[in-house]
């Protein structure tokens, strides 16, 4: 497989999502796209370009390739992924990964009875321009340690791409609502930037669109070294929007706004502050925007060099996928009420 000059990718769940991947997988010059999966095929065949499709990740299993792209419902794509990895080909599974914490821990068992390939969770936002500055200033140490973060994250509605997103107001399938589907970026930026919150406070509710997931969720979190962390994930956000503050000793970043495939997030820029001797509450600031979002292809790049080269993944590995989940249903779980509802 590492011999080969081109890899053979074959993309699991070919929706909005896979086709996106698709996209930049094609475009990368070690990478080319042999076969694809979705359930909305009524038959196998080949399409023009000479791709073939298949109904189920069964049949596509069947095929040899050498990567394969997990773009499923939460409720199969743990069990996907360990078939991949069983097959011995690298795996790429979008977030989240699975409907709970044990899906990712029966994922990462047997990831290690495969040390030789190399599994990646699509925590896209992290490949952001913006989000990438802002950690470089935060890690340069220039304005101090972190001392809290204010992040808000959401949108208008759980079902953005008409009937075949239904899924997502479904616990059986999703596992939960707006906090793992969309607030799991935020929570991971959160992490990142903060580091592991240990201690959590939170209120779930699921009031307003009345399904079995939850429409909101407010947090407030702390690390070991006292870094506060208040979170509020939202699908009652009737203008979408994405925010996350991070203040430190001689100054703060905010990041506002996030390029996105239905760009309704607003521009997406990068505001530094530095606190001044005597500015009175008004320090200086400057704002940059990014008009391009390299995130997608970042990810494939990144990807694509470690099975290349032989290297670890930097970004989105198991592990951050484990702690991100834990995280999530650590959130979860601080509101008793919810906890006790769905047993958790």
């Amino acid at each position: 497989m590492m011999n080969r000059k081109i890899l053979r990718v074959a993309i699991a769940g070919f929706g909005v999502v896979g086709k996106r991947r698709r996209k930049y997988i094609d475009l990368h010059p070690a990478m080319e796209t042999i076969a694809v999966c979705d359930k909305k095929f009524d038959k196998a065949g080949i399409f023009e370009d000479g791709v073939a499709y298949c109904q189920s990740a069964e049949e596509l299993l069947a095929r040899d390739f050498d990567v394969l792209f997990v773009c499923l419902t939460n409720d199969v794509a743990p069990d996907v992924t360990i078939a991949g990895l069983k097959k011995g080909v690298h795996v790429f599974c979008e977030k989240p990964p699975g409907r709970n914490v044990q899906d990712i821990e029966r994922v990462i068992e047997v990831e290690k009875t495969h040390p030789n390939q190399r599994l990646k969770y699509g925590f896209n936002h992290r490949y952001h321009d913006s989000v990438r500055d802002a950690l470089e200033i935060t890690r340069s140490g220039e304005l101090g340690r972190v001392l809290n973060l204010r992040g808000v994250y959401g949108k208008s509605k759980f079902i953005s791409y008409g009937e075949h997103s239904a899924w997502r107001t479904q616990r059986d399938v999703a596992g939960g609502g707006i906090l793992l589907d969309q607030g799991i970026h935020l929570v991971d930026l959160m992490r990142l930037f903060g580091g592991e919150f240990t201690h959590v406070n939170s209120f779930i509710s699921n009031d307003f669109w009345k399904y079995d997931i939850e429409d909101n969720a407010y947090a407030l979190m702390k690390t070991d070294d006292n870094v506060v962390g208040m979170l509020h994930s939202s699908a009652t956000q009737w203008r979408h929007r994405f925010s996350l503050e991070v203040a430190m000793e001689k100054g703060a970043i905010i990041l506002s706004g996030i390029l996105s495939g239905s760009k309704s997030y607003g521009a997406e820029t990068l505001t530094k502050i530095w606190v001044g001797a005597d500015d009175r509450g008004d320090p200086m600031e400057q704002t940059t925007r990014y008009n391009n979002d390299p995130s997608w292809e970042g990810e494939i790049n990144e990807f694509a060099d470690a099975i290349i080269n032989g290297g670890s993944i930097e970004e989105g590995s198991s592990l951050d996928a484990l702690k991100t989940m834990q995280l999530v249903f650590d959130i979860y779980r601080a509101d008793p009420e919810w906890r006790d509802k769905w047993g958790l």
